[in-house]
């Protein structure tokens, strides 16, 4: 076993330990760090590939939907491809054991991830929140439709997609069948509230973040609203928390313990661990 490999084994006893020995509830937060194993981009952080580089505070708006509704649709439908074809990677797999294990020691467990992408309820995890949405769904973009916030989806119209993109046009965009208004992704814009859509779980994540005993941060940059939320209530409470990164940046939260590793090499190690403790 090399010393990198010990190091690994070291961090994955160290942190099985600490899991153990806290009975209280613990709070997993999740990024784009965590799917980047399963080849999506991260959206922000010093990956070539990451979607927000240069488009954040652009493309990423409802205000930038409604004035460019073709335009916003090509770059979201070029990109779901990639979302698609995405598989589960074993950080997704662990998150979803490690629930199963907090469920047989009767203790309180909840994800809330920042992805989109569908793929921690796909690997199996069922106590979860997708604060920012899900782009396995589209909705319409009249509030208080049907098919609109604050309840309303659908999901993603596979071939209304598909003619749009064989011509992209004001004339073939998706629309709401109940309304005739454009269909828009089912995710949080730049420019939206986490309470918009009942989807989001707003007032869930933050009772889990007041309520937590440890947090868990894994491949996040805290860069969104929901990150700084739960490290100010981490901080207020000086609640334990730990961020998985491997480039072992040290989190703009001073209460905030970085991990140096690689998620989807540490946490299958700490679920084996826990399994023998």
């Amino acid at each position: 076993m090399s010393g990198e490999d010990r190091d690994l084994h070291r961090l994955a006893e160290e942190l099985a330990e600490r899991l153990v020995a806290e009975p209280g509830p613990l709070l997993v937060v999740t990024g784009a760090g965590v799917s980047l194993a399963s080849g999506i981009p991260t959206f922000r952080g010093t990956d070539p590939g990451a979607v927000w580089k240069n488009d954040v505070m652009e493309k990423g708006t409802y205000a930038y939907f409604r004035r460019f509704p073709v335009e916003s649709w090509g770059w979201y439908a070029e990109r779901f491809p990639i979302v698609r074809d995405a598989r589960p990677n074993p950080s997704h797999h662990a998150l979803a054991e490690l629930e199963r294990w907090y469920d047989t020691q009767d203790r309180d467990y909840l994800l809330v991830t920042q992805n989109v992408d569908g793929l921690h309820r796909e690997a199996g995890s069922e106590r979860l929140v997708e604060v920012h949405g899900c782009s396995r769904f589209v909705r319409c973009a009249r509030d208080g439709c049907s098919n609109g916030a604050p309840t309303g989806k659908l999901p993603r119209p596979t071939e209304a997609i598909a003619a749009f993109l064989e011509a992209p046009g004001r004339d073939t965009l998706p629309r709401c069948a109940s309304c005739g208004d454009v269909l828009r992704p089912h995710v949080l814009w730049f420019d939206e509230y986490y309470g918009e859509h009942l989807d989001y779980q707003w007032d869930r994540t933050q009772q889990a973040a007041a309520s937590a005993a440890l947090v868990l941060f894994v491949g996040t940059s805290f860069s969104v609203g929901v990150t700084d939320l739960i490290a100010q209530h981490c901080t207020m409470r000086r609640t334990p928390a730990l961020s998985i990164d491997p480039g072992a940046a040290r989190p703009p939260y001073r209460v905030v313990e970085p991990i140096a590793a690689a998620a989807e090499e540490l946490l299958p190690l700490v679920v084996q661990r826990l399994e023998r403790l």
